[in-house]
């Protein structure tokens, strides 16, 4: 479109230049105006006779030929082109005011919408279109979808190197037996000191939901069996429990976890994470929306910021696989309104609520002050 400004000027320049001097021609004596005509077809006659090629003319030009043109039979009085060019400008210049006529797409998002859209993606650089459009529909009511999202996207240069995640394993029997599995795994945290802390993380398959996780600079098959008693219950849905073939899940360990809770023991194949893939990816989501960002001072620090985090993704951040749906609202969260581009009320405003903080942010609707 802005390609087409200096034209669209050029044109009206035109237009208003030939339409005054039709004016100053209407008010000239009729034996003046044929005296002109003749003079001006002498010199035509003239470049033709000596077969001068005129210079191309301009798009605004032709557009005011094509104009000028309906008004007499210009037939006999065309010269410098042929009938069929100046049928041709017609057909293009028809083709022009249709095109724009006739633009297709859908219609732009309201303004408030759109800037709302480049808010979130600031305030939460590690959001992708996808997380957007899920906090619109499920916190805000809005429906947008993730394409939507992208037209109006604050891109950058290094926004486009995205990764691929690789395929998963265990695809059927995961769907069947999503609500009885849960899946555990270590990660490694580094202090300011450079001291390694272990994380250890339990997550449920079917709800996404991360049971109570813990910290500690020792890990040991006897902490980690504590920490599953404090977070399973024989009397709970879970049948299943994935694991891989690390030294802290012990035989002693296993034995317990299937006398005790009535779990059977599911341990991936050596040097194989993607059997665990629903828990390897938690780990990166963790690293990539918390920890990459924080240099835990001592375990107590790390311990704090990570409750915090597990609590906003628990309750508060919302996960395409589940709907969209967020894990601790899953049984009893009502299906938000399908409001498309909502006016606001005026008594209502969005409000953030920041994690971490300002790290990442909640949005809801709140009254106007």
């Amino acid at each position: 479109m802005s390609s087409l400004g200096p034209q669209i000027l050029l044109l009206t320049r035109t237009l208003c230049s030939d339409f005054l001097s039709f004016l100053r021609s209407a008010l000239r004596s009729r034996t003046a105006l044929v005296a002109e005509n003749l003079f001006l077809r002498k010199q035509l006659t003239f470049y033709q006779e000596h077969k001068i090629r005129p210079r191309p003319l301009s798009d605004a030009a032709r557009f005011t030929l094509v104009l000028w043109s309906q008004l007499f039979e210009w037939k006999s009085a065309l010269l410098i082109v042929k009938p069929k060019t100046l049928i041709g400008w017609h057909r293009k210049g028809f083709k022009l005011f249709w095109r724009r006529k006739s633009r297709p797409g859908r219609p732009p998002l309201r303004h408030d919408i759109r800037e709302l859209i480049r808010r979130m993606a600031k305030e939460n650089r590690t959001w992708g279109q996808m997380r957007v459009a899920a906090e619109l529909y499920l916190k805000l009511g809005i429906l947008v979808s993730p394409r939507t999202v992208r037209k109006y996207w604050p891109w950058k240069e290094d926004d486009y190197g995205g990764r691929r995640t690789s395929s998963q394993h265990w695809r059927t029997f995961v769907r069947n037996h999503a609500d009885e599995i849960v899946a555990c795994d270590f990660l490694i945290a580094v202090t300011a000191r450079f001291q390694l802390l272990y994380v250890f993380v339990i997550l449920e398959l079917g709800s996404r939901r991360i049971l109570p996780c813990n910290v500690t600079a020792h890990p040991t098959a006897e902490r980690t069996l504590q920490q599953f008693r404090q977070t399973l219950s024989g009397e709970g849905p879970h049948r299943f429990i994935v694991h891989d073939r690390d030294c802290i899940f012990s035989a002693d360990l296993d034995q317990e976890l299937a006398q005790c809770f009535g779990l059977k023991i599911l341990k991936t194949p050596p040097r194989s994470p993607q059997a665990n893939a629903f828990c390897e990816r938690l780990i990166g989501t963790m690293r990539r929306e918390c920890l990459d960002f924080l240099i835990p001072i001592n375990e107590r620090h790390l311990r704090r910021s990570l409750q915090e985090w597990v609590r906003h993704y628990n309750g508060g951040r919302p996960h395409s696989s589940l709907g969209p749906g967020i894990p601790d609202r899953r049984a009893n969260l009502e299906a938000p309104p399908k409001v498309v581009r909502p006016f606001q009320p005026e008594k209502c405003r969005i409000v953030s609520r920041p994690i971490l903080g300002g790290l990442h942010h909640e949005y809801a609707w709140g009254k106007a002050a």
